[in-house]
């Protein structure tokens, strides 16, 4: 049963999707870098600032998840500087570039900002991939009440300039806020790079070779130290719904800075 099993399967296509793949046809989101796998259950990222060797961990954790985004490209390579909400012809085998080493200061050289005085630490987010989904974009008529008021404006502001049906507007919009006031009050301003979310340039996902997920950084500014830091990150599309619980499409972690 199991052979017969195996000779169904496509190394390019999985065989169950969207609503019979495990993890259903609602994308959750995922954080990096993550707890020492010691922690396993743990979602906290704890480090002091003022010691290099501390963040260490934190800076390395980031470099090995970078490290297919840093390769270097070859003109005749699959990688191409893709449109805005535009993604490849089907059967092209071209995948649309993510280009990590410009999101200041969120890069290797930079540390990703764990040494900074001041500043607080870049967390990268990433969409779960299911094989074949599309997002249902939202424009201005039809953000939902609860969406975060700068996505809202955003959103307007891009209508506005470029028109309603505007390929701008095909965005996986992402949003980091604190869970609760005393959260809200610490988090401090906060800096998505290279913008508020994920281009429609990468959907579907449909496992074309060298195929990378689309990322956001996530700066935190000047988040409060001395204090444990509880936040919560939200993708946003009109097929992406949320469940705190079961964290479907969105993502919890704790931040706590030492002096």
């Amino acid at each position: 049963m199991l052979t017969i099993f195996y000779q169904t399967l496509d190394d390019k296509k999985p065989k169950w999707q969207l609503d019979r793949s495990l993890i259903g046809s609602n994308p959750g989101l995922g954080f990096r870098p993550m707890p020492p796998e010691s922690n396993v259950e743990s979602t906290l990222v704890w480090y002091r600032a003022s010691d290099a060797a501390n963040t260490f961990y934190w800076r390395d954790q980031l470099d090995q998840f970078l490290k297919p985004y840093l390769k270097q490209r070859s003109p005749e390579g699959p990688f191409i500087e893709c449109e805005p909400g535009i993604s490849p012809e089907t059967g092209s085998n071209k995948v649309c570039d993510v280009k990590v080493d410009e999101w200041y200061p969120c890069v290797h050289g930079h540390g990703f900002n764990f040494n900074s005085s001041e500043g607080g630490p870049c967390i990268f987010l990433k969409l779960n991939k299911i094989f074949g989904w599309l997002p249902e974009y939202y424009n201005s008529s039809s953000v939902p009440d609860i969406m975060p008021i700068h996505l809202k404006d955003h959103i307007k502001t891009i209508e506005d300039k470029h028109g309603a049906n505007s390929n701008k507007l095909k965005v996986v919009w992402v949003s980091c806020e604190g869970e609760n006031p005393a959260d809200i009050e610490n988090i401090g301003s906060i800096i998505y790079r290279p913008t508020f979310g994920f281009d429609g340039q990468y959907f579907p996902f449909i496992n074309t070779d060298e195929y990378l997920s689309p990322l956001i950084a996530v700066y935190f500014e000047k988040p409060a130290r001395g204090v444990l830091i509880n936040i919560e990150c939200k993708a946003w599309a009109s097929n992406i719904f949320h469940d705190r619980l079961e964290r479907r499409g969105s993502v919890h972690f704790e931040l706590m800075i030492d002096y």
